[in-house]
């Protein structure tokens, strides 16, 4: 709740973004900012910075709302230490009452500088979201700089610049988009950067390290990729994947036609002990797998999936951004409405080029659109309840629930997306009779000149003329349709129109148990996905294991009179057809014995061509557009 303070600042922001506030006109002085890592594997980060001031009041804020996480979890609770001072005296400081991320000061008279002392102290074990989870381990470090500073309230971001310097353990080496000044040793120091870049350009850096450049011939900007591990040979990339993101950046310069960056580095770091999820920066992403995440046979895939999207959002989400999560510093709360556009279309598109690329096959591709074509049908019946719209609007109180997500729904804006998106590609090559595609949207809607690193802002009617400019269409409709259906069925109308549609049968897609690390995916079947060591993942609302009193959080513990493992489970499921399913479950220090009613086998969705339709999507959509090497 965001009460007085609050509430003055979203009448601030307003006012900003109508061009009527001088209060937030102003620029602020430049801050002296030493991030000290060399601690990093104690997980322990320190800052000292040096803040120009005038005696009398003063407010600094704690960035809390950061970009690309959708939801106020500036990690505030792992920040320590706290201490202001000024001349060689200690000055107090308060807390806001309403708002924990706001401290107060009352600069003396006569001090011109302020010192101010934190520690941003490394959550241990895997909690967390996003970057407030595990970022360091005793060879590696990931810096996000919001973690490790404060910042002068009612001055835009971009307004405030800072000098940045960075310590390091001794011997590391390091990866940022931020450029460099000066290096001496373990200490390096950054040219002066505004706010809102230096929040938006994170450091990975460690005892093993390495860059492979990915630039392909002809381009003239550079790009890289940055790798961080836990050791040595979890760097060994192969080359098939590195050619696979060589293609990655030259399909992705063929569909927007510009690039929005004055470089752009892939930072990736492996580890199984940081936090694993893909955060997008405007000329850098921050994206973490498993320590031997290249080594294995799914390398291709797994960095084709998160990079790949990443990397789109440096046009979509960072260049172009819905307005109304395009605030002007870290305090402004975020409307999240639009996230089916800004995470929604990245997604569409990062699976894509993906393929484009090389990183994914067609097949890889079909596999993954017919699994959420499921997912979002017949495996996903909280959409009768609950609209696409509301998982957008809803994510800032939305983030880390567990079970139930087939009926509470989660971030469903990103698969849903995956199919809105494809039907609008659809749509434009009908209504235009093949002479227009979606990257004339792309082009249009992405392109212009590069200014290097910049933020140009969009509404929903924007989004709609900029399509109407391709091909004229109800698109306002045709969003509004999707967008606050209770359907119980997917939208899988781009599927259909693009020459396919999901059938299933009893054959799961290849390695479809390694994709779900080992669990048994028996959604539509008995409407169970079962982890590795019998826990109960979800159960699919009304679905015939729910019926039987099987729910989320319980444990399988047997299968037919035998102790339970996935094989024992997928074997129960094929003899349905014959003989019934019984289950031994423990629910908490409880057990009890159920049966399932279900006698239909294994079913698993694919995609299969609808005859006498052309293919667009393989023909089209997937074909690459850039010469690959």
């Amino acid at each position: 709740m965001f009460r007085l303070r609050y509430r003055l600042s979203l009448y601030l922001s307003a006012l900003l973004l109508l061009g009527a506030t001088p209060m937030l006109a102003q620029t602020g002085p430049t801050i002296q900012l030493t991030v000290d890592a060399s601690q990093a594997p104690e997980r322990i980060i320190r800052t000292h910075m040096v803040i120009p001031v005038k005696p009398g009041p003063l407010t600094l804020y704690y960035p809390k709302w950061i970009p690309g996480e959708h939801q106020p979890d500036g990690p505030i609770a792992n920040v320590a230490g706290l201490k202001f001072s000024a001349n060689g005296k200690t000055i107090p400081w308060t807390r806001d009452l309403l708002d924990v991320f706001t401290f107060h000061v009352d600069v003396p008279a006569g001090v011109s500088e302020l010192d101010a002392d934190i520690q941003y102290l490394e959550p241990s074990g895997m909690g967390g979201h996003y970057t407030s989870g595990v970022s360091a381990t005793d060879k590696l470090v990931v810096v996000s700089w919001n973690q490790n500073l404060l910042y002068l309230a009612g001055i835009r971001a971009e307004q405030q610049t800072f000098d940045a310097t960075l310590v390091l353990p001794d011997g590391w080496k390091f990866g940022t988009a931020l450029p460099v000044e000066s290096q001496s040793g373990n200490r390096v120091a950054f040219k002066p950067v505004e706010l809102n870049r230096l929040v938006d350009s994170p450091v990975i850096a460690g005892e093993y390290f390495r860059a492979i450049n990915l630039t392909p011939p002809g381009e003239s900007i550079h790009h890289e990729i940055d790798l961080v591990a836990d050791s040595a040979e979890a760097l060994d990339m192969s080359p098939e994947t590195q050619k696979g993101l060589t293609n990655l950046v030259a399909e992705a310069g063929k569909l927007f036609g510009a690039r929005h960056y004055r470089d752009y580095h892939f930072l990736l770091t492996l580890s199984d002990y940081v936090a694993h999820f893909g955060l997008e920066h405007h000329e850098s992403d921050d994206s973490r797998l498993p320590e031997r995440a290249l080594l294995g046979p799914q390398a291709s895939i797994e960095v084709g999936s998160l990079l790949a999207h990443e990397f789109v959002h440096s046009w979509n989400g960072k260049f172009r951004r819905p307005a109304d999560l395009s605030t002007p510093y870290y305090e402004v709360p975020e409307k999240t409405d639009l996230l089916w556009v800004y995470e929604g279309l990245t997604d569409f598109l990062g699976n894509v080029m993906a393929t484009r690329s090389g990183l994914w096959t067609d097949q890889d591709y079909h596999n993954y659109l017919a699994g959420i074509s499921a997912s979002l049908g017949p495996g996903r019946p909280g959409r009768t309840w609950r609209d696409l719209l509301d998982t957008a609007t809803a994510v800032p109180g939305m983030f880390g629930f567990g079970g139930w997500m087939n009926w509470r729904r989660g971030s469903d804006y990103y698969e849903e997306g995956d199919l809105i998106w494809l039907q609008v590609a659809t749509i434009i090559d009908q209504q235009s009779h093949g002479k227009k595609s979606f990257d004339d949207f792309c082009k249009l809607f992405y392109g212009g000149p590069n200014e290097g690193p910049q933020l140009k802002p969009y509404t929903f009617d924007q989004l709609v003329d900029a399509l109407n400019q391709v091909v004229p269409y109800d698109w306002a409709k045709f969003f509004h349709e999707r967008l606050d259906s209770t359907s119980a069925e997917a939208p899988l109308g781009g599927v259909e129109a693009s020459g396919w549609k999901v059938i299933y049968n009893d054959k799961p897609e290849i390695a479809v148990r390694q994709r779900f690390g080992g669990a048994v995916d028996a959604a539509y079947s008995i409407g169970l996905t079962v982890a590795g060591n019998g826990q109960v993942l979800d159960s699919i609302w009304d679905g015939p294991a729910f019926k039987a009193g099987v729910t989320p959080g319980m444990k399988v513990l047997g299968v037919n009179g035998r102790t339970f493992s996935p094989d024992r489970l997928e074997e129960a499921i094929k003899e349905s057809t014959t003989k019934a399913i019984q289950l031994l479950v423990e629910n908490d220090d409880y057990y009890k014995t159920v049966t399932i009613d279900y006698n239909g086998g294994p079913r698993y969705p694919h995609l299969e061509r609808i005859a006498n339709v052309p293919d667009y999507l393989d023909s089209n959509v997937l074909k690459a557009h850039a010469p690959h090497e």
